[in-house]
Formats: C-alpha cells, structure tokens, sequence
C-alpha cells in the first residue's frame, strides 16, 4: 500500500499574522483617502467661504479686472448643461443597460457593446470635447452649450449603463421567473419589476455619472467655451458654466478678488455634489424604512 503524504498547512501564526498585515494596510489605504478627502474640502471651504455672499450668488460674472464679480450667469449655464447632458445621455444608457443585462448575456454582441463601454469609460474627457469640437462645434459654425451638453452626456453614457447592468444583473432570478410565469411579458417584466427592484442602484450609477460630469472642465473649454452674460444662447453661442469660470479665474486672471472667487465657485461646486448625493441618500433609506 502507498502511504499518502499529510497535507502541509501553513502555521497558526503565519496566518495571524498575514491577517493582520492584510487588516493594517487596508486602514491604512482608508486612513490615507479619507484624509485626502478631508484635506480637500478643508482647503475648499477656507478659501472659498469668505467670498460666498447673496451678491456673489447673484450677480453676474465679470472681465478680467472688474470688482464685484459673481457667479449667478455660470451657475444657471452648468445647470442648463448638466440637465441637457442628462436628457441626452441617461435614457439610451439605461435602455442599454437593461438590454445588456436582460437579453445580450452571452452573446457576441453583448460583449462587444460592453468593451466598447468599459474602453469609454477609461477615455480623457479632453479626447471627447475635441471629438464633439470636431463633429459639431465646426460644422455649426461656433460654441454652444447644447455641444457642451453633448460631450457631457458621451462621458455619462458609458457609467450610466454599466452601472444599470451591474445593479439588474444583482435582482435575483426567481423574481425573474415569477413575473414570467404569471403572463408578463420579457420585456414588461424587466421595466416593470427588475428595474423598479433595482431602482435605488439605478438611481445612484446616475447621481455617480451626474457628479463625474458636473466638475469636467476640458470637454466645455472645446465646446460651450465662456461668456459673461446670462446663459441664453444655450444652442447658438457660448454659454457661461462653473468649470471653465474656476479654471479661467484661478489660473488665466492676474487679480486677487477674480483668484478667490474661483475659489468661491469650487466651493458651490462642491456643496452642489455633496447634497446631491446626501439628499438622495436620506430620500431612499427613509423609503427602505417605511416598507
């Protein structure tokens, strides 16, 4: 008879102690984003809190040089951007979504479709506002913000329906086959019941992509350039937004009061996200409790 040759384990506390190694660097991995994080904002809100007024909210911004200038005209045109990026962008991504996760699992078409995603949403954003810049902006004639809104939506396409997919892909298949076996249809059964199931995941892949967008800077300097005035050329001419106002204010302009108040206009950036996203966060758990 051959004997078998006992299975060597490793000891006791090479286990502890690649355990605890493993445990040190991972506190240590959030230690080290957390303080970025926090340094951040504290850099943010320092700078930018003495500037924050009712007139710098509401007035307009200003040439290089001018006093008193404000924010109201870049505020209103990133909203209007943003809005049109997510008009543009959100309702092909889930449709897309709810294709790659309903019905193109394991086809070749499927998998194309999603490389391609996961390759756009690797890509520079400075590559997709000189794409828009090259098929739009040139053949129209000039800069606008619905062009701007366009390079927005290409960049929040890719993350809208991966996530879409992720988050259906998790919703159970016994669900599936329920709504199947009471007569409902492949399609009602996904926009009806997997969708409605998944919805608080639907919901936060679209705030992560309104939140990527919404601070993009190069894909607008290629497309909805800058104005002063009030952002009423929305498709015929260039349209204040937020971005390029913090980058041509704290980079471009010689003046003290114009560095601040691109400061000023990081802060409303910042606080724009963060209440987006802690809003919504309260909205849906206070939906989970009272289920």
């Amino acid at each position: 008879m051959t004997s078998i040759a006992p299975v060597k384990r490793r000891g006791l506390f090479r286990r502890k102690l690649l355990d605890r190694v493993v445990r040190a660097l991972s506190v240590l991995a959030l230690t080290v984003a957390v303080a970025a994080m926090v340094w951040i904002l504290y850099t943010v809100i320092r700078r930018g809190v003495a500037v924050i007024s009712w007139d710098f909210l509401t007035e307009c911004s200003k040439p290089y040089g001018a006093m008193n200038s404000g924010i109201a005209n870049a505020l209103l045109g990133t909203l209007a951007i943003t809005a049109g990026a997510a008009l543009l962008g959100i309702p092909p991504a889930i449709l897309g979504g709810i294709w790659l996760a309903e019905f193109g699992k394991g086809t070749k078409l499927g998998d194309t479709i999603r490389f391609s995603a996961n390759v756009m949403m690797g890509m520079p954003s400075v590559v997709v506002g000189l794409f828009v810049y090259a098929v739009l902006v040139v053949p129209c004639g000039g800069f606008s913000g619905f062009a701007g809104s366009v390079a927005l939506a290409i960049l929040m396409f890719p993350v809208v329906m991966r996530t879409t997919e992720d988050m259906l892909l998790m919703v159970p298949d016994a669900l599936r086959e329920s709504a199947l076996a009471l007569g409902a249809s492949r399609a009602r059964a996904s926009l009806q019941i997997i969708c409605r199931s998944a919805r608080s995941g639907l919901i936060t892949g679209i705030l992560l992509a309104v939140a990527r967008v919404s601070g993009e800077t190069a894909p607008l300097l290629f497309t909805a350039l800058w104005s002063d005035s009030w952002p009423k050329n929305y498709f015929e001419g260039p349209t204040a937004n937020l971005p390029v106002l913090i980058t041509e204010y704290s980079t471009n302009s010689p003046f003290d009061e114009q560095h601040a108040a691109g400061w000023g206009a990081a802060l409303v950036v910042t606080a724009m996200v963060l209440l987006l996203n802690i809003a919504t966060r309260i909205i849906f758990k206070e939906k989970h409790h009272e289920r």
